[in-house]
């Protein structure tokens, strides 16, 4: 008879197999488990707190993913205030720094560095971050605000930047001198341990293209025979566009693109349902692909999603996508739209990080693209709203699925970091053009009597759907972030969910340039830059800028006008102002200036409202209002007097930002949850909170530049 075995030797072996296998799959299958960033940043791009909340209330957005998860789990605030104005390269170098737009010398999106030639302007995303000096041209000796990786590194701390503004690894040099113009920021002070700045233009815009059954011919036998190689078949004949679709140049480097139909239904029916796109040099390959390689583009219409299309041999690793709107079956009416040529900026500091993305990821994809829905692009006269607006969500898709997953890539690299900054585009790019909710909005841009009860109430209906899936898809690359960092169910980092602004609709676009021209200010001595409702009024002062012509005395007599004109202009329209009009502006702060004309600071003062590189007269528009969408022709508004030159006149789009930020609609996201947050709620925070604040949280001490304070009610006590 067999003798049991003991239990003793029974069990040991089962256990020490169990204890190595748990270390195999934690440290193969599950690394977040063992290392996990610290703290996770993710600004979503124009996240209103109010539309969130409503969004929760209403189920629209889950309780239990995302957003909703992070407030059930941890602490959030009914709302977010950030700095003035409330412009995305504005709040994020804000929210980077601890410091105000005053301090840290970003004055909005788009402005000009006194340094400059009168005329040139210069991008609050890459603009010198605290300033420089203006005297000497050269970086400042002592900068008014520093990004908080500046202390998180110092103090050996690891920062992660996924296209986060401000983290971009360049050199700023002053635009407009001849080159080489002076550096007045070195690319380390924008360069952390991982950096990928955002995407750019690669100088081929969008475009849409019409063809009939006309434009089509038998397809030629190597396009047939490359396709079969692909293991591409088509059950009827293979066409081919006669003629390319187009050619266009990519640092220097020319693309013939081609178009070829497929049918791939094996219905006996001629059923064109594919479209193959190539360009001529390289034809179409069969694959398997590496990235940022795609290969052809293979797009169906009824898939309603772009195909990625890397434009081989391009120095920049550029690409573009092709999406069909329409495809009938026997090709009578195609409809295609090409989007534009982007690509990562490849800054020298940053290029090993630029080559991961692009390797493992892939080119910079297509983000939502306004060109389109207002018909700016060439080609789409005949493509319907609906068509446009199936772009607009496609770009909306594939744009933030790619952001999410660069993100996944930085953490995944960077499993140790202290702090992953990352930022994603949306909702803004939808809310811009979709944000229809005020009746004095014309529902057709080319109609101004389509306001009110002429609205449009289809049209209303679908662009509301339009913003609430850009919050759910933001809402669900929050969800994949926290999944790639949580381990059954628990977050082994600190995830807080940002925004950098709300938003408002807009019913009036105001032409600065007919405002100027309506007092008789001349553009030869004044300058109105503009960046949503945000304006900075610049005068060609000689001695600042390198061309300025007006001298002191005349300085003080156009800037006191300039005043004048932003405080007294009013909208008297009662269809859009009601009975007793609107003030045009909201806020209006003038440069200061010292008694002495001589002064050697004359031009150059700053205070509490005006930084170095504001506007000699700095004025936000009234919620309502706003500098973008006027039309060409311009459209002006019912009810309007008939002007050649109105300063108010019908927008083509219906979203904005950069108004006052005390007011409620724009409050801005704060969301947090981990291991070092607690669960609460505070009415009110500020967005300068959040540097100093990650600091507190790593237990270093910040510059003392940092305006903000640490949010005390999230942080759990130690």
């Amino acid at each position: 008879m067999t003798q049991p075995l003991s239990p003793v030797k029974t069990h040991q072996p089962l256990l020490l197999r169990a204890v190595v296998l748990f270390f195999v799959i934690v440290t193969f299958l599950a690394p977040s488990v063992l290392a996990a960033p610290k703290i996770i940043v993710i600004s979503l791009d124009g996240g209103s707190s109010r539309i969130v909340e409503d969004y929760l209330a209403r189920g629209v957005l889950p309780s239990n993913r995302g957003i909703g998860l992070l407030r059930r789990k941890g602490f959030f605030a009914g709302r977010s205030i950030v700095t003035t104005p409330s412009l995305t390269a504005v709040s994020h170098i804000a929210m980077a720094t601890g410091s105000t737009a005053v301090h840290n010398d970003i004055p909005s999106n788009t402005f000009s560095l006194l340094a400059s030639p009168f005329l040139t302007t210069e991008s609050g995303f890459g603009a010198p971050i605290g300033g420089y000096d203006l005297a000497g041209l050269a970086p400042s000796a002592n900068p008014t605000a520093f990004p908080l990786w500046h202390s998180l590194r110092a103090a050996g701390k690891t920062v992660v930047t996924a296209t986060w503004p401000g983290g971009d690894g360049v050199d700023v040099r002053v635009p407009g001198l001849p080159s080489p113009s002076p550096i007045i920021q070195p690319s380390s002070v924008r360069t952390v341990d991982y950096t990928v700045p955002f995407g750019e233009f690669g100088g081929v815009g969008g475009s849409g293209f019409v063809l009939t059954a006309t434009d089509f011919s038998a397809a030629p036998s190597t396009t047939v025979d490359q396709l079969t190689a692909a293991g591409k078949q088509s059950f009827s004949p293979v066409l081919q566009k006669t003629s390319e679709l187009e050619h266009f140049t990519v640092g220097g480097v020319s693309y013939s693109i081609q178009v070829a139909a497929l049918d791939t239904t094996n219905d006996r029916k001629v059923n064109y349902d594919t479209l193959v796109f190539f360009d001529s040099t390289n034809g179409i390959k069969p694959g398997p692909f590496t990235l940022p390689s795609t290969g052809p583009a293979y797009v169906k219409a009824s898939d309603k999603k772009s195909s990625p299309f890397f434009l081989e041999g391009s120095p920049k690793k550029g690409g573009c996508a092709f999406y069909v709107t329409v495809l009938a079956a026997d090709l009578s009416t195609v409809h295609i739209a090409r989007y534009s040529v982007d690509d990562i900026p490849p800054n020298a500091p940053v290029q090993a990080s630029v080559d991961d993305i692009n390797s493992n990821v892939g080119f910079w994809a297509d983000q939502d693209d306004f060109r389109f829905p207002e018909r700016i692009n060439p080609g789409l006269t005949a493509f319907s709203d609906q068509e446009l607006e199936a772009i607009s969500e496609d770009q909306l898709n594939t744009f933030v699925d790619y952001q999410t997953r660069l993100a996944l890539r930085a953490i995944d690299q960077n499993h140790d970091a202290d702090v992953v900054y990352v930022y994603i585009e949306e909702p803004d790019g939808l809310e811009h053009q979709y944000l229809l909710t005020d009746p004095r909005q014309a529902t057709n841009p080319l109609d101004p009597t389509s306001i009110f009860p002429n609205q449009d109430f289809g049209k209303i209906l679908r662009y509301s759907g339009h913003v609430q899936h850009a919050y759910q898809v933001a809402n669900e690359a929050v969800g994949k972030i926290m999944d790639a960092v949580s381990h059954n169910g628990k977050l082994e980092s600190n995830v807080i969910v940002v925004s950098d602004h709300g938003f408002d609709p807009f019913f009036t676009s105001v032409s600065a340039g007919n405002l100027l021209a309506t007092a008789g200010i001349p553009s030869t001595k004044v300058r109105a830059v503009t960046s949503g409702p945000a304006v900075n009024f610049y005068i060609s002062l000689v001695g600042r800028e390198p061309n300025g012509t007006v001298l002191p005395a005349e300085y003080v007599t156009l800037q006191q006008q300039l005043v004048q004109l932003v405080k007294n202009f009013t909208d008297t329209n009662p269809a859009y102002a009601g009975r007793r009009g609107t003030p045009l502006f909201d806020i209006v702060h003038a440069r200061p200036v010292p008694a002495d004309l001589n002064d050697p600071s004359f031009g150059r003062g700053t205070d509490h409202f005006i930084g170095q590189d504001y506007g000699d007269v700095f004025a936000i528009l009234t919620t309502g209002y706003n500098f973008d969408g006027t039309q060409s022709p311009i459209v002006q508004r019912l009810g309007d007097p008939t002007s050649t030159a109105p300063v108010l006149s019908v927008p083509n789009f219906y979203g904005a930002h950069g108004y006052d930020p005390q007011l409620p609609d724009m409050g801005a996201l704060f969301y947090a949850a981990g291991p070092d947050i607690r669960q609460g709620f505070q009415f009110n925070i500020h967005n300068i909170d959040l540097a100093p604040t990650i600091a507190r949280i790593l237990g270093v001490k910040p510059d003392n530049t940092v305006d903000g304070e640490v949010i005390d009610g999230a942080i759990k006590k130690r």
